[in-house]
């Protein structure tokens, strides 16, 4: 695949058009199948434990996800992220058994009450890609009761906090992606995090092409509306490639809107743990069935893992545990 077939500039209504004429790249799916926050308390179906994350997986490359995004659970407390890279090795084996050429993504954006250095332990664990959040954001929600037979209980709390992300924390974890060979995928939930863009392509901590998210409808970010997302969009650096999340209902307008677009797309159950109103996802798979079907429907054939390796940049042998 020539780069000019899947790097181009997204903001040129002649290159839109004559996509729409020829054919859009491919579209790389992603799914972010767990998440760091909520557990099977918000949906029973939601994995949890290696094993449970390992067969998820496995399940949504099945059905045409190239990309996994791994939060590790603490075994202690299974609704906490966990801070040991050993976690991660173990999720991560577990999946390159199932999945021996699906892209591997860890978070460093971890979970609640995580300081940086517990952050970066996912990087340490052989990952492809890693988030990056370019910067602080507030959350405040109840979080349910977390009840037996579930492991770990844990009372109904009101979850109210800020996650300090500064130039310095951002810079270090880019850094430390870059010495280990791993791709940072560079989170925006709003439009002033560009300038954290910046700063990293100053500073030769991010290459080319640039892997950029927006992440829309998360609280304190952009609201997720098709206007905003076209204004973030207008706004990408040259020699970037775009995905889009879409939090909670806004998953489907959101991650549609990206296929129209020609951009790509992230879903799964750190996400939205809903199917439709009312009825909560089987699992994964079910929402990377669905966006595959709807992106075939409007003419976009999904990325093999092998043309998502190339599209993003990062090695062709997959990583090893």
């Amino acid at each position: 695949m020539k780069k000019s077939e899947y790097l181009w500039d997204y903001r040129n209504p002649y290159a839109w058009m004559e996509r729409t004429r020829t054919g859009f790249p491919p579209l790389i799916v992603s799914c972010a199948i767990t998440g760091g926050i909520h557990g099977k308390e918000y949906n029973e179906n939601l994995p949890e434990t290696p094993a449970e994350q390992a067969q998820q997986t496995y399940e949504v490359y099945q059905e045409g996800a190239s990309i996994v995004h791994i939060h590790a659970r603490n075994p202690q407390f299974w609704w906490m992220t966990s801070s040991n890279p050993e976690d991660y090795r173990k999720v991560n084996a577990l999946i390159r058994e199932k999945c021996p050429n699906i892209i591997i993504n860890n978070t460093t954006g971890g979970g609640p009450e995580l300081t940086t250095e517990q952050r970066m332990a996912s990087i340490y664990a052989n990952p492809e890609l890693c988030s990056l959040n370019l910067g602080p954001f507030m959350m405040k929600m109840p979080l349910r009761e977390r009840k037996e037979p579930l492991p770990s209980p844990r009372p109904e709390t009101l979850f109210d906090r800020c996650t300090p992300v500064g130039y310095a924390d951002i810079s270090l974890y880019a850094k430390s992606m870059k010495e280990r060979g791993v791709k940072p995928e560079m989170e925006l939930y709003h439009p002033g995090m560009y300038w954290a863009v910046q700063d990293l392509m100053v500073q030769g901590l991010v290459d080319p092409p640039y892997d950029i998210q927006f992440v829309m409808g998360f609280q304190t970010g952009f609201f997720p509306t098709p206007a905003n997302l076209l204004s973030l969009v207008n706004e990408l650096p040259e020699s970037s490639m775009f995905s889009v999340i879409g939090v909670g209902p806004y998953q489907m307008p959101m991650t549609v809107m990206s296929i129209l677009l020609g951009g790509h797309v992230r879903v799964g159950m750190e996400d939205n743990v809903y199917y439709a109103r009312g009825r909560k996802l089987k699992g994964n798979a079910e929402a990377v069935a669905r966006i595959v079907r709807i992106a075939r429907e409007m003419g976009r054939e999904v990325a093999t893992p092998q043309q998502a390796r190339q599209m993003l940049g990062i090695s062709a042998t997959p990583s090893t545990y």
